[in-house]
Protein backbone atom coordinates (compact mmCIF):
# COMPACT_ATOMS: atom_id res chain seq x y z
CA UNK A 1 0.00 0.00 0.00
CA UNK A 2 1.35 3.42 -0.99
CA UNK A 3 0.34 6.13 1.51
CA UNK A 4 1.04 9.87 1.54
CA UNK A 5 1.02 11.72 4.87
CA UNK A 6 0.06 15.41 4.93
CA UNK A 7 0.62 17.89 7.74
CA UNK A 8 1.70 21.50 8.15
CA UNK A 9 1.43 23.00 11.62
CA UNK A 10 3.43 20.34 13.44
CA UNK A 11 4.83 20.97 16.94
CA UNK A 12 6.55 19.11 19.74
CA UNK A 13 3.23 17.92 21.21
CA UNK A 14 2.40 16.21 17.92
CA UNK A 15 5.76 14.42 17.69
CA UNK A 16 4.82 11.20 19.57
CA UNK A 17 1.71 10.77 17.41
CA UNK A 18 3.71 11.31 14.22
CA UNK A 19 6.16 8.65 15.41
CA UNK A 20 3.33 6.29 16.32
CA UNK A 21 1.67 6.77 12.92
CA UNK A 22 4.85 6.03 11.00
CA UNK A 23 5.64 3.01 13.16
CA UNK A 24 2.15 1.62 12.51
CA UNK A 25 2.46 2.23 8.76
CA UNK A 26 5.86 0.55 8.71
CA UNK A 27 4.47 -2.52 10.45
CA UNK A 28 1.89 -3.02 7.69
CA UNK A 29 4.59 -2.61 5.03
CA UNK A 30 3.30 0.64 3.60
CA UNK A 31 5.35 2.70 1.18
CA UNK A 32 5.33 6.17 2.74
CA UNK A 33 5.66 9.63 1.20
CA UNK A 34 5.46 12.72 3.42
CA UNK A 35 4.51 16.32 2.61
CA UNK A 36 7.65 18.48 2.43
CA UNK A 37 6.92 20.62 5.53
CA UNK A 38 6.23 17.55 7.64
CA UNK A 39 9.25 15.84 6.08
CA UNK A 40 11.51 18.66 7.30
CA UNK A 41 10.07 18.43 10.83
CA UNK A 42 10.60 14.66 10.96
CA UNK A 43 14.17 14.94 9.74
CA UNK A 44 14.96 17.43 12.52
CA UNK A 45 13.01 16.03 15.47
CA UNK A 46 12.19 12.33 14.94
CA UNK A 47 14.26 9.18 14.79
CA UNK A 48 13.17 6.52 12.30
CA UNK A 49 14.92 3.39 11.15
CA UNK A 50 13.53 3.54 7.63
CA UNK A 51 13.54 5.79 4.60
CA UNK A 52 10.57 7.54 3.06
CA UNK A 53 10.00 9.93 0.19
CA UNK A 54 8.36 13.35 0.03
CA UNK A 55 5.94 15.30 -2.14
CA UNK A 56 5.20 19.00 -2.59
CA UNK A 57 2.43 19.47 -5.16
CA UNK A 58 -0.69 18.14 -6.82
CA UNK A 59 1.44 17.05 -9.76
CA UNK A 60 3.63 15.00 -7.40
CA UNK A 61 0.52 13.15 -6.19
CA UNK A 62 -0.54 12.42 -9.77
CA UNK A 63 2.89 10.91 -10.37
CA UNK A 64 2.95 8.89 -7.12
CA UNK A 65 -0.64 7.60 -7.50
CA UNK A 66 -1.04 6.76 -3.78
CA UNK A 67 -3.80 4.53 -2.42
CA UNK A 68 -4.55 6.91 0.44
CA UNK A 69 -3.69 10.24 2.02
CA UNK A 70 -3.54 10.52 5.82
CA UNK A 71 -3.72 14.04 7.25
CA UNK A 72 -2.34 14.95 10.67
CA UNK A 73 -3.87 18.09 12.18
CA UNK A 74 -7.36 19.53 12.35
CA UNK A 75 -10.10 20.28 9.85
CA UNK A 76 -8.02 23.16 8.46
CA UNK A 77 -5.34 20.64 7.55
CA UNK A 78 -7.88 18.67 5.51
CA UNK A 79 -8.99 21.86 3.73
CA UNK A 80 -5.35 22.43 2.80
CA UNK A 81 -4.98 18.79 1.75
CA UNK A 82 -7.94 19.10 -0.63
CA UNK A 83 -6.03 21.76 -2.59
CA UNK A 84 -3.34 19.14 -3.26
CA UNK A 85 -5.65 16.15 -3.87
CA UNK A 86 -8.07 18.07 -6.13
CA UNK A 87 -9.59 15.76 -8.77
CA UNK A 88 -7.16 12.85 -8.26
CA UNK A 89 -9.70 10.61 -6.44
CA UNK A 90 -7.21 9.93 -3.61
CA UNK A 91 -9.19 9.10 -0.44
CA UNK A 92 -8.39 11.15 2.68
CA UNK A 93 -8.28 9.85 6.26
CA UNK A 94 -8.02 12.60 8.86
CA UNK A 95 -6.25 12.13 12.22
CA UNK A 96 -7.25 14.91 14.58
CA UNK A 97 -4.54 16.59 16.62
CA UNK A 98 -6.46 19.88 16.67
CA UNK A 99 -9.64 20.94 18.45
CA UNK A 100 -13.10 20.14 17.07
CA UNK A 101 -12.38 17.85 14.15
CA UNK A 102 -15.61 17.20 12.23
CA UNK A 103 -13.61 16.05 9.20
CA UNK A 104 -10.52 14.67 10.93
CA UNK A 105 -12.55 12.57 13.32
CA UNK A 106 -9.98 9.86 14.14
CA UNK A 107 -8.45 10.93 17.45
CA UNK A 108 -4.69 10.77 17.93
CA UNK A 109 -5.22 8.05 20.54
CA UNK A 110 -6.97 5.87 17.93
CA UNK A 111 -4.18 5.77 15.35
CA UNK A 112 -3.39 2.08 15.88
CA UNK A 113 -7.08 1.14 15.67
CA UNK A 114 -7.53 3.16 12.47
CA UNK A 115 -4.51 1.58 10.75
CA UNK A 116 -5.74 -1.88 11.76
CA UNK A 117 -9.14 -1.05 10.26
CA UNK A 118 -7.38 -0.11 7.01
CA UNK A 119 -5.58 -3.43 6.80
CA UNK A 120 -8.78 -5.38 7.54
CA UNK A 121 -10.86 -3.35 5.09
CA UNK A 122 -13.19 -2.11 7.84
CA UNK A 123 -13.90 1.26 6.29
CA UNK A 124 -16.16 3.00 3.81
CA UNK A 125 -15.78 5.97 1.44
CA UNK A 126 -17.86 9.14 1.72
CA UNK A 127 -17.94 11.21 -1.46
CA UNK A 128 -18.27 14.91 -0.69
CA UNK A 129 -19.46 17.60 -3.13
CA UNK A 130 -17.56 20.84 -3.63
CA UNK A 131 -18.48 24.30 -4.90
CA UNK A 132 -17.14 25.71 -8.18
CA UNK A 133 -16.73 29.50 -8.49
CA UNK A 134 -16.47 31.59 -11.63
CA UNK A 135 -15.85 35.36 -11.71
CA UNK A 136 -15.05 36.84 -15.12
CA UNK A 137 -11.84 38.82 -15.00
CA UNK A 138 -10.63 37.40 -11.68
CA UNK A 139 -7.73 34.96 -11.88
CA UNK A 140 -8.20 32.25 -9.25
CA UNK A 141 -5.53 29.57 -9.14
CA UNK A 142 -7.95 27.18 -7.42
CA UNK A 143 -11.60 27.99 -8.07
CA UNK A 144 -13.26 25.37 -5.87
CA UNK A 145 -14.24 25.18 -2.20
CA UNK A 146 -14.77 22.17 0.03
CA UNK A 147 -16.52 23.90 2.95
CA UNK A 148 -17.99 27.15 1.72
CA UNK A 149 -17.82 30.20 -0.50
CA UNK A 150 -18.50 33.50 1.23
CA UNK A 151 -18.77 37.10 0.09
CA UNK A 152 -18.21 39.85 2.62
CA UNK A 153 -17.50 43.55 3.01
CA UNK A 154 -13.98 44.99 2.63
CA UNK A 155 -12.41 48.05 4.28
CA UNK A 156 -15.67 49.18 5.83
CA UNK A 157 -17.97 48.55 8.78
CA UNK A 158 -21.02 49.27 6.64
CA UNK A 159 -23.27 46.53 5.36
CA UNK A 160 -23.23 45.38 1.77
CA UNK A 161 -26.19 44.52 -0.43
CA UNK A 162 -25.94 41.10 -2.04
CA UNK A 163 -28.36 40.55 -4.91
CA UNK A 164 -28.95 36.81 -5.26
CA UNK A 165 -30.36 34.68 -8.07
CA UNK A 166 -30.93 30.91 -8.25
CA UNK A 167 -30.90 29.50 -11.78
CA UNK A 168 -31.27 33.13 -12.93
CA UNK A 169 -34.53 33.53 -10.95
CA UNK A 170 -34.24 36.41 -8.48
CA UNK A 171 -34.25 35.27 -4.83
CA UNK A 172 -33.44 38.22 -2.57
CA UNK A 173 -31.27 41.26 -1.92
CA UNK A 174 -29.53 40.59 1.38
CA UNK A 175 -28.56 43.58 3.51
CA UNK A 176 -25.86 42.00 5.64
CA UNK A 177 -22.17 41.78 6.46
CA UNK A 178 -21.94 38.99 3.92
CA UNK A 179 -23.37 35.74 2.60
CA UNK A 180 -22.20 32.13 2.89
CA UNK A 181 -22.84 29.33 0.39
CA UNK A 182 -21.97 26.09 2.21
CA UNK A 183 -21.78 22.43 1.28
CA UNK A 184 -23.07 19.75 3.69
CA UNK A 185 -19.42 19.29 4.71
CA UNK A 186 -19.13 23.01 5.50
CA UNK A 187 -22.49 23.21 7.24
CA UNK A 188 -20.79 22.51 10.59
CA UNK A 189 -18.35 25.40 10.07
CA UNK A 190 -18.83 29.10 9.32
CA UNK A 191 -22.45 28.61 8.27
CA UNK A 192 -23.32 26.93 11.58
CA UNK A 193 -21.80 29.79 13.56
CA UNK A 194 -24.05 32.18 11.63
CA UNK A 195 -27.20 30.20 12.45
CA UNK A 196 -27.24 27.80 9.51
CA UNK A 197 -28.51 24.20 9.76
CA UNK A 198 -26.40 21.08 10.13
CA UNK A 199 -26.72 19.04 6.93
CA UNK A 200 -25.95 15.33 6.87
CA UNK A 201 -22.93 14.44 4.68
CA UNK A 202 -24.09 12.94 1.41
CA UNK A 203 -27.12 15.22 1.15
CA UNK A 204 -27.63 16.62 -2.35
CA UNK A 205 -27.96 20.20 -1.17
CA UNK A 206 -26.27 23.52 -0.43
CA UNK A 207 -27.27 26.14 2.12
CA UNK A 208 -27.34 29.93 1.70
CA UNK A 209 -26.67 31.59 5.07
CA UNK A 210 -26.61 35.39 5.59
CA UNK A 211 -23.96 36.88 7.89
CA UNK A 212 -25.56 39.30 10.39
CA UNK A 213 -28.51 40.26 8.15
CA UNK A 214 -30.27 43.57 8.82
CA UNK A 215 -33.65 42.00 7.96
CA UNK A 216 -34.49 39.80 10.94
CA UNK A 217 -36.97 37.68 8.98
CA UNK A 218 -34.21 36.47 6.60
CA UNK A 219 -33.24 32.89 7.36
CA UNK A 220 -30.79 30.28 5.99
CA UNK A 221 -32.13 28.64 2.83
CA UNK A 222 -31.38 25.06 1.72
CA UNK A 223 -31.41 24.42 -2.03
CA UNK A 224 -30.70 21.43 -4.33
CA UNK A 225 -27.04 21.27 -5.28
CA UNK A 226 -27.73 21.10 -9.03
CA UNK A 227 -28.74 24.78 -9.07
CA UNK A 228 -26.46 27.68 -9.97
CA UNK A 229 -26.25 30.71 -7.69
CA UNK A 230 -25.43 34.19 -8.98
CA UNK A 231 -24.36 37.00 -6.65
CA UNK A 232 -23.88 40.71 -7.37
CA UNK A 233 -22.59 42.89 -4.52
CA UNK A 234 -23.14 46.61 -3.92
CA UNK A 235 -21.55 48.64 -1.14
CA UNK A 236 -19.97 51.93 -0.08
CA UNK A 237 -16.51 50.65 -0.94
CA UNK A 238 -15.48 49.79 -4.49
CA UNK A 239 -14.46 46.22 -3.64
CA UNK A 240 -15.61 43.22 -1.61
CA UNK A 241 -14.06 39.91 -0.58
CA UNK A 242 -14.76 36.43 -1.90
CA UNK A 243 -13.35 33.55 0.15
CA UNK A 244 -13.09 29.93 -0.96
CA UNK A 245 -12.46 28.09 2.30
CA UNK A 246 -9.29 29.87 3.48
CA UNK A 247 -8.34 31.49 0.14
CA UNK A 248 -9.43 35.13 -0.23
CA UNK A 249 -9.80 37.22 -3.38
CA UNK A 250 -10.66 40.91 -3.85
CA UNK A 251 -13.43 41.59 -6.36
CA UNK A 252 -14.87 44.84 -7.72
CA UNK A 253 -18.46 45.73 -6.90
CA UNK A 254 -20.96 44.82 -9.58
CA UNK A 255 -19.06 41.81 -10.87
CA UNK A 256 -21.04 38.58 -11.11
CA UNK A 257 -20.02 35.73 -8.83
CA UNK A 258 -21.39 32.44 -10.17
CA UNK A 259 -21.36 29.38 -7.92
CA UNK A 260 -22.35 25.84 -8.83
CA UNK A 261 -21.52 22.23 -7.96
CA UNK A 262 -17.98 21.22 -8.83
CA UNK A 263 -17.56 18.43 -11.39
CA UNK A 264 -15.38 16.27 -9.12
CA UNK A 265 -15.83 15.04 -5.55
CA UNK A 266 -13.50 14.51 -2.61
CA UNK A 267 -13.39 11.02 -1.11
CA UNK A 268 -13.27 10.84 2.69
CA UNK A 269 -12.30 7.51 4.19
CA UNK A 270 -14.42 6.61 7.20
CA UNK A 271 -13.55 3.82 9.64
CA UNK A 272 -15.95 2.13 12.01
CA UNK A 273 -14.44 4.02 14.95
CA UNK A 274 -16.83 6.96 14.86
CA UNK A 275 -19.94 7.94 12.91
CA UNK A 276 -21.15 11.44 12.03
CA UNK A 277 -23.79 11.27 14.75
CA UNK A 278 -21.11 10.25 17.27
CA UNK A 279 -19.07 13.24 16.17
CA UNK A 280 -22.01 15.61 16.62
CA UNK A 281 -22.66 14.38 20.14
CA UNK A 282 -19.02 14.51 21.14
CA UNK A 283 -18.03 17.79 19.48
CA UNK A 284 -21.22 19.76 20.15
CA UNK A 285 -21.78 18.20 23.59
CA UNK A 286 -25.27 17.03 22.70
CA UNK A 287 -26.82 15.13 25.58
CA UNK A 288 -24.58 16.75 28.21
CA UNK A 289 -27.54 17.55 30.43
CA UNK A 290 -28.32 16.69 34.06
CA UNK A 291 -31.64 15.22 32.91
CA UNK A 292 -29.69 12.59 30.96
Amino acid sequence: MRIVVFGKNINAETKPFIENLHNELTQIGAEIFVFEELYSFIKQHCQFNFDFGSFASHQDLLTLKPDLMITVGGDGTILDAVTYVQNSDIPILGINTGRLGFLSNVSKEEISTAIEALTLGNYSIDERHLLHVNIDGVDMDLNFAFNEVSVSRKDTTSMVTIHTWINDAFLNSYWADGLIIATPTGSTGYSLSCGGPIIMPGSESFVITPIAPHNLNVRPFVIPNDMEIKLVVEGREEQFLVSLDSRIYTVKNGMEVRIKREAFKIKMLKTEIQSFTDTLRNKLLWGIDKRN
